[in-house]
C-alpha cells in the first residue's frame, strides 16, 4: 500500500516534522503518567500504606520494560532505518519478528512475576505484614496484563518507526479513559480496594492491546498493506534485533535494579517513606516521561534520515530538540521546587508526614531535571543510529554511582532520607551531562566518516 509522504522524515521542515512525530508520543507518554497517577490518586484516599503496596509493585512493572524494549525498540528501529532507506519488504520483516518477540517475552514474564510474587515482595522485607500481602495480591493481577502490553508497545513500535505516531496516542488514550473511570468503581464502589485498582489497569491493558491490533490490520494509514505472524523466524532479522536492544534492555534493567535497591533502603524508613518516593517518582515523571516520549520520536527521525543518508537533517534536529528539551527541564524544574507542596497534596491530602518527605524529595531532585533532558535527546540520537551501546555504558555507570552514594548518605551521615534524594539527583546529572557530551564527540566523528 504506497502512501504519500505524510508520515516520510525524511523530508520537509524539521521542526514541523519532528513535531509531527513528538507531540503524540509525547502525549502517549503524559497518558502512561496519567495511569499511574490515576491509580495513586484513588489509592491515596484509601490510605498511604496502599499508595506504599502499588509502589513496590510498580518497580516490577518498571523492571519489565527491560523486556517490553526488544519487540518495541526493535520494531521501532528496524523498521524506521528500512523505510528510509526505501525498503519496506525488508522493514515489514523487522515488525513481524518484533511482534513474535513481543508475545513470547510477555507470556514468560507474566509467569514468572504471578509464581514468584511471593519471593519479588520479599525482596524489599516490608516492615508492615498487611503492605507485604497487598503488593503480592496487586502483583499477581497485573501480572495478567503483561502479555498485552508488550503487544502493545510493539504495534506502537511499528506505527512510530513509520512516522504515524497519532495512533499509539488514541490507542494509550482509549485505555486510559477506561482506567479513570473503572478504578473509583472497583476500588470504593465494589470495595476492592488495590485489588480493584490492579484490575481497572489489566481491562484498559487488554483494551489497548485490542484497539491496536485492529489498528494495525485496518486502520488506512497503517504502515503496511497485510502484517501477520512470519511462518518461520528470520534469522538475521532476529539477531540485528537482540544487536541492537539488548543493551537498551541491560541498562533499563540495571537501572530499575538499582533503584530497587535505593528503593529497599527507603523501606527501612517505613511506609510512608516508600508512599513518599512513589508519588514523588510519579510527579517528577513530568520530566522523564515526556523526556522519553521526545527520545523515541527523535529515534524514529534520526532512523528514517540515517537509513537516507541524510546527515544535515540529523545535525539540525539536534541543535533544535537540544533547546526545546532545555527549555522543558527548566520548566518542570521551577515547578517541582515551587509546587512541591500542592503537588503532593493532591495525591496524600490527610498526611502531613508523607507530605513533608516528599516536598523533601521533589525540591531535591528538581536540580537534575535539565540533564534528565539532555539525557532523552542524546540517547534518541544514538538508537536511531542504532548505536545502543553509548547510553548503555552512560546509564549503567552512573546507576551504580548513584546506589553507592545513597547507601553513604543515607547510612552513614546525618542526612538520613534526603541522602538518597541527593544521590538520586546527582545520577540524573552524572549521566545526563555526560551521554551528552559523548554524543557531541561522537556526532563529529561520524559526520567525517559519512
Amino acid at each position: 500500500m504506497e502512501k504519500t509522504n505524510k508520515y516520510s522524515l525524511t523530508e520537509g521542515g524539521i521542526i514541523n516534522k519532528l513535531f509531527l512525530v513528538a507531540l503524540p508520543m509525547i502525549g502517549t507518554q503524559v497518558i502512561q503518567m496519567a495511569y499511574n497517577l490515576t491509580d495513586m490518586f484513588w489509592l491515596g484516599r484509601l490510605n498511604s500504606d496502599a499508595v506504599a503496596a502499588s509502589g513496590n509493585v510498580g518497580l516490577f512493572m518498571w523492571l519489565s520494560m527491560a523486556f517490553l524494549m526488544f519487540g518495541r525498540m526493535g520494531a521501532e528501529i528496524g523498521v524506521s532505518q528500512n523505510i528510509g532507506r526505501g525498503d519496506k519488504a525488508a522493514a515489514q520483516r523487522y515488525a513481524q519478528n518484533a511482534l513474535v518477540i513481543a508475545v513470547i517475552i510477555g507470556i514468560a514474564l507474566a509467569l514468572v512475576y504471578g509464581f514468584g510474587r511471593s519471593i519479588l515482595v520479599g525482596f524489599f522485607r516490608i516492615r508492615e505484614a498487611h503492605v507485604e500481602q497487598d503488593a503480592k495480591d496487586y502483583l499477581v493481577i497485573v501480572s495478567f496484563g503483561i502479555p498485552f502490553t508488550f503487544l502493545t508497545a510493539a504495534i506502537s513500535g511499528i506505527f512510530n518507526g513509520s512516522g504515524n505516531t497519532r495512533v499509539s496516542l488514541l490507542v494509550n488514550g482509549t485505555g486510559l479513559i477506561l482506567n479513570m473511570t473503572l478504578d473509583p468503581l472497583l476500588i470504593f464502589n465494589a470495595n476492592l480496594g488495590i485489588k480493584g485498582a490492579a484490575i481497572a489497569t489489566v481491562i484498559a491493558q487488554i483494551v489497548a492491546a485490542c484497539c491496536s491490533y485492529i489498528a494495525l490490520v485496518k486502520y488506512k494509514n497503517r504502515p503496511f498493506e497485510k502484517i501477520t505472524l512470519p511462518d518461520r523466524w528470520d534469522k538475521e532479522v532476529i539477531k540485528q534485533i537482540f544487536k541492537w536492544v539488548t543493551p537498551i534492555s541491560i541498562e533499563s534493567f540495571l537501572f530499575t535494579f538499582l533503584a530497587m535497591l535505593a528503593s529497599a533502603f527507603v523501606v527501612t524508613y517505613g511506609s510512608g517513606a516508600m508512599a513518599a518516593s512513589r508519588v514523588g517518582g510519579q510527579v517528577e515523571s513530568l520530566t522523564w516521561l515526556i523526556a522519553g516520549g521526545f527520545s523515541s520520536a527523535l529515534t524514529a527521525f534520526v532512523g528514517q534520515n540515517f537509513g537516507a543518508g541524510k546527515w544535515d537533517r540529523i545535525n539540525r534536529c539536534f541543535k533544535s530538540a537540544s533547546v526545546m528539551m532545555i527549555g522543558w527541564g527548566i520548566l518542570v524544574s521551577f515547578v517541582l521546587y515551587l509546587g512541591a507542596n500542592v503537588l503532593f497534596k493532591l495525591f496524600i491530602p490527610n498526611n502531613d508526614f508523607v507530605v513533608g518527605i516528599g516536598v523533601d524529595y521533589l525540591r531535591i531532585v528538581a536540580i537534575g531535571q535539565v540533564p534528565g533532558c539532555l539525557e532523552g535527546v542524546a540517547a534518541g540520537f544514538f538508537r536511531g543510529q542504532g548505536k545502543t551501546v553509548p547510553p548503555s555504558i552512560s546509564s549503567g555507570a552512573s546507576n551504580v554511582i548513584r546506589v553507592i552514594l545513597a547507601y553513604f548518605l543515607s547510612f552513614h551521615t546525618a542526612l538520613g532520607l534526603n541522602g538518597i534524594w541527593i544521590a538520586m539527583c546527582a545520577g540524573m546529572l552524572i549521566r545526563g551531562f555526560w551521554m551528552y557530551i559523548w554524543y557531541l564527540f561522537y556526532s563529529r566523528t561520524a559526520l567525517s566518516d559519512a
